[in-house]
């Protein structure tokens, strides 16, 4: 029996599994679990199949608190505190399942030591919502019901909000215009390239992506695609075709990528956070 004032939720983690009966704190955002190493090891990651660690250049190294990196294992680690204990953290990946709901690739601190009396004894599953847990609406247009429509409310390049006529990127139930999502597009070769440059230095800037209730920001790697052939880069963005879908702006295969898509179609969400998905 866990002693403990807070809510406890049953779940496994790692291959075999191993139960535990772990503290829920929806007011944070970090999952952490004593492994061993600790004092109080509750889960031997040495011996799940399926565990491992995380790099200093994951994605997921930039969203904890107080993050270094650990040349000798080029392991991602931080520190933070909770109550008034201090934990030391390897950041890790493993296979956990709430009742019959697997999870794999779930990111989680393997805690190696602590300091103070404060920590839940068999871990602590953060359920807050995290900065980067952003949504938009789903909207619906008569016109086109297949499509998942998005509200389009700007673009800014850098730092600088593009000048865009609002009729441009505007949702029209009427004559069936806006912006979609579709995996599904793809780039074409056998379009022109109107405007090539050779061997000239790129710096590329972001692009931020401005959506009624979230901003989503694109690196160079949804922006450019390098020939592997030559020096040539080509823009990985077109002008819409002259047919009866010109009125669709589409946020398309190469701009989603590295990134987990939530449809949420009970809810009418869409839910976008940054992943290293290879």
């Amino acid at each position: 029996m866990v002693q403990s004032p807070t809510y406890i939720v049953r779940a496994t983690i790692g291959t075999p599994l191993r139960t535990l009966l772990m503290s829920m704190d929806t007011s944070n955002d970090t999952a952490w679990i004593p492994c061993t190493d600790c004092s109080s090891t509750v889960f031997d990651n040495a011996k799940s199949t399926t565990f491992h660690t995380l790099g200093c250049q994951a994605l997921q190294c930039k969203q904890v608190p107080n993050p270094s990196c650990n040349a000798t294992t080029n392991t991602c680690v931080f520190n933070m505190t909770y109550g008034g204990s201090t934990i030391a953290v390897n950041l890790s990946q493993d296979t956990t399942a709430l009742a019959t709901d697997s999870v794999p690739g779930y990111t989680f601190g393997c805690v190696q030591q602590t300091t103070g009396n404060s920590v839940p004894p068999q871990g602590l599953l953060g359920l807050g919502r995290a900065p980067e847990d952003q949504s938009t609406p789903l909207l619906k247009n008569p016109r086109k019901s297949s499509l998942y429509f998005v509200n389009l409310i700007g673009i800014r390049v850098g730092n600088r909000i593009v000048d865009i006529p609002p009729s441009a990127i505007a949702f029209n139930t009427t004559t069936g215009a806006g912006t979609i999502t579709d995996s599904g597009c793809q780039r074409d070769d056998s379009r022109n390239i109107q405007y090539m440059l050779h061997n000239v230095p790129i710096v590329a800037p972001t692009i931020t992506l401005m959506f009624a209730g979230m901003n989503v920001t694109l690196p160079e790697d949804n922006l450019l695609i390098h020939s592997t052939a030559s020096s040539i880069t080509c823009l990985a963005m077109a002008s819409a075709p002259d047919n009866m879908n010109s009125v669709l702006n589409v946020i398309a295969n190469m701009q989603q990528q590295n990134h987990r898509i939530l449809f949420d179609v009970p809810n009418l969400r869409l839910g976008v956070s940054r992943e290293l998905c290879s």
